[in-house]
């Protein structure tokens, strides 16, 4: 009998499996066939920690390991341990490639993201009313960046504004609250702009550029006291409720965490505002190990992965119509078309660099 039933437990179970085959099963989850590893902004450790993420690239053949550094210091690391770099913008990329043994390597420029200045509503208010920015909404604006580098020449302080009085917490010097120029993307590109605005808003090409808005950049870095390496660390600031009423952010920054619902009381004291020249940050992949060689164009051409790209903030390449409308919802805060912006370039890896020398002091 107990060899009857056992005979009988046994076809069962195969008739179970076999009706699972048939009826198409559990899906096996994708399998990653190939294991890479980059250094990467810190602004995109969040999208490659994303499990949604994680799990389009294990689909597509890819397990991606990271590891942060600022983008202009990522030339100075070990880069053969890496299979690709992922700075911030194009301009460290020549570096890097350089580093790497790799020029002329293919790189790829999958989504990218304007600076923003965040601040708390008080601040923008005083600015506003003082010509410094202007509203174009509760929750966002534009810095107007003449009048705003005139205050800084003057060493303007908080209290030197009209209606700073009434917030007690603006006090000392008025500045945007940066990281560091001479290794951080965000910091390096915020010279870039204001150098453009100093120097008769253009380029600053040559030593002579450097001669005569190094003051002003000094005035811009120094008052700021220890720099920041990595814009996260400001922003996860500036979001708890401490750290400075200015501080320079990427607006992918503000868009993942709006899109993540921010807590309403930070949301309603927060102001975005895009400074009326910018230069745009168009990540770039810089492939190093033939490994790595098509995860940057996968990454830029894969629709769940520019879907995703956009949910953590990014602007994918000719991606408006993508950024819009998935953050349609916050259009209070977004200026999604970047109206009434200025883009310029960035000066040459060696000027700028010389800049951040000169501002650092």
């Amino acid at each position: 009998m107990r060899r009857i039933l056992g005979i009988a437990l046994a076809v069962l179970l195969l008739g179970g499996v076999v009706a699972v085959v048939l009826a198409g099963g559990e899906k096996t989850p994708p399998t990653a066939t190939k294991t890479v590893k980059g250094v990467i902004g810190s602004e995109k450790s969040e999208y490659f920690r994303d499990p949604d993420v994680v799990k389009a690239l294990a689909g597509k053949g890819y397990t991606v390991k990271t590891e942060t550094s600022g983008s202009w210091a990522m030339d100075q690391l070990a880069l053969k341990d890496f299979d690709f770099a992922f700075p911030s913008s194009s301009e460290p990329a020549p570096e890097i490639e350089a580093a790497a043994g790799v020029k002329g390597a293919q790189t790829t420029k999958p989504f990218f993201s304007p600076l923003v200045v965040i601040a708390r509503a008080n601040a923008a208010k005083v600015l506003a009313d003082n010509n410094l920015a202007k509203m174009t909404g509760k929750n966002s604006g534009t810095l107007l960046m003449g009048p705003y580098l005139k205050a800084a020449a003057e060493d303007r302080n908080w209290q030197d504004l009209s209606g700073s009085a009434a917030f007690t917490e603006l006090s000392g010097r008025v500045y945007i609250k940066t990281t560091d120029p001479a290794t951080s993307n965000s910091g390096a590109l915020f010279l870039a702009a204001t150098s453009n605005v100093a120097n008769d808003k253009t380029v600053v090409s040559d030593e002579a550029g450097i001669d005569r808005t190094a003051p002003l950049m000094q005035k811009l870095i120094r008052v700021q006291g220890a720099l920041e390496p990595s814009t996260d660390d400001p922003f996860r600031a500036f979001i708890s409720g401490s750290g400075e009423p200015l501080i320079l952010a990427y607006e992918s920054q503000v868009a993942s965490l709006l899109q993540q619902k921010l807590d309403t009381g930070a949301a309603d004291n927060m102001v975005v505002l895009y400074p009326d020249t910018t230069v745009n940050s168009p990540h770039t992949f810089v492939p190093i190990s033939e490994n790595a060689k098509e995860l940057g164009s996968l990454l830029a051409s894969d629709p769940k992965l520019r879907e995703l790209a956009v949910r953590h903030g990014f602007r994918p390449q000719n991606g408006v119509p993508e950024f819009t409308a998935a953050t349609a919802a916050h259009a209070a805060y977004l200026n999604p078309e970047l109206t009434g912006i200025r883009q310029v370039s960035a000066p040459t890896v060696k000027i700028l660099m010389a800049l951040a020398a000169r501002a650092k002091g």
